[in-house]
């Protein structure tokens, strides 16, 4: 790699490790935290609709500054909210406040990361790579998120068991997610200029426009599905099912980001030799099928086994979609591209959560276990479908 290369990849993957370090026991701390401050199992779904909805809107008021002013300035800005959003979740006594802090900071509530960083990283990711070994790279990107993860949710797990998990021990925590949302900020102000490839003038109605609103609208049913299930009313679930405790679940998730870590992998390793878009569907497909039985499972050792099974597989489609998504589209695309997927994908899951508090209270513990898992099944044979012809840019023509 040229040295601009290795700066920008090198700036994104330690500002991405240093971020999903803190969602790792976010993601657990933050809804176990709002029970502790009296909400309920719809409260708590509301809260994380609300903050996949911000999510959603940072994505897309993100995009524009980013064509026009570059990516370093956005993702500057982005990560000084991040450092105000810490400051406020570890000064804040009251649930909405502590809302409103997930929402400006973009706090991840699953195991995959969403929202405005993710959207501009993986564009850079593309953009500097120039399409060279595009799956490893984007597999390694979110290698370094889960595992950095799997060692935050597995922080948690070691201060509750020696005893330092009360409010002192969260306060401490919520301030090192403001530490690193500066760390972020310095880390983003040394990225290089790469530039954007202007767009051609026959290039205004590309006929890969309607294909990419057609996935986004896939990629949205997926996340629909997926809000049933998140990483926060996974802990809910877990907690209220089972009567698992902090230590415990924090052991479990740790164990889940590192097992998803291998599934980065294996996604890796697969692309080559079975396609980008077999990869990503057949993997998720089998992974859909266990979500499903875990939600069924009578006991609380089958049902973490099944977790940590489909944790291996269900993540084996995120570097193969992006990089797909990434080689179907011209470079000038990529912004919008990235953009609409991600927006789409964020909405959407944000309206199931707020169901699920009350088809857990109102039907079973178990029901959003099934109705995602059928509902990602749909998906992935959708996908199929639409995606298995479809060549990458460098595949074709010139554009017309």
């Amino acid at each position: 790699m040229t040295p601009a290369i290795e700066s920008t990849v090198g700036v994104v993957l330690a500002a991405k490790a240093v971020r999903t370090f803190c969602y790792g026991y976010l993601g657990i701390l933050i809804p176990l935290h709002l029970a502790a401050l009296g909400l309920d199992a719809r409260g708590i779904g509301l809260a994380v609709t609300l903050t996949l909805g911000a999510s959603a809107l940072l994505t897309l008021l993100a995009r524009r500054p980013a064509e026009r002013l570059g990516s370093r300035a956005v993702l500057v800005a982005l990560a000084t909210l991040v450092l105000a959003a810490g400051v406020l979740l570890a000064t804040a006594r009251a649930p909405a406040l502590v809302v409103l802090a997930a929402m400006i900071g973009n706090v991840a509530v699953s195991t995959g990361e969403t929202g405005p960083f993710l959207s501009i990283e993986q564009v850079l990711i593309a953009r500097a790579a120039a399409g060279r070994n595009l799956t490893l790279r984007m597999s390694l990107y979110n290698l370094v998120g889960y595992v950095a993860a799997g060692l935050g949710a597995l922080t948690v797990a070691a201060l509750s068991h020696s005893g330092a998990a009360g409010p002192d021990g969260s306060a401490l925590l919520f301030w090192l997610f403001a530490l690193s949302g500066g760390v972020q900020a310095l880390l983003y102000a040394r990225l290089p200029d790469v530039p954007v490839r202007a767009a051609a003038a026959s290039a205004r109605r590309r006929p890969s426009r309607r294909f990419i609103y057609r996935i986004a609208a896939l990629f949205a049913l997926d996340s629909f599905a997926g809000g049933f299930v998140l990483q926060s009313l996974l802990v809910y679930w877990l907690h209220s099912r089972f009567a698992l405790g902090l230590a415990v679940i924090g052991a479990v998730f740790s164990a889940a980001q590192l097992l998803t870590a291998c599934s980065l992998l294996l996604a890796a390793w697969a692309a080559p030799r079975i396609g980008l878009v077999n990869t990503m569907v057949f993997s998720h497909l089998v992974s859909n099928v266990l979500l499903v039985a875990m939600g069924l499972a009578p006991t609380a050792g089958l049902a973490v086994a099944l977790l940590l099974l489909r944790a291996l597989l269900s993540q084996m489609d995120v570097p193969t979609r992006q990089a797909f998504l990434m080689l179907v589209v011209e470079d000038d695309e990529r912004e919008a591209t990235a953009t609409v997927t991600n927006a789409g994908r964020t909405v959407a899951q944000a309206v199931s959560p707020a169901l699920t508090g009350y088809v857990m209270q109102a039907v079973s513990l178990a029901a959003p276990f099934v109705l995602g898992g059928v509902l990602k099944i749909v998906y992935d044979l959708l996908l199929y479908r639409t995606c298995r012809r479809v060549a990458p840019v460098s595949a074709r023509g010139p554009a017309g």
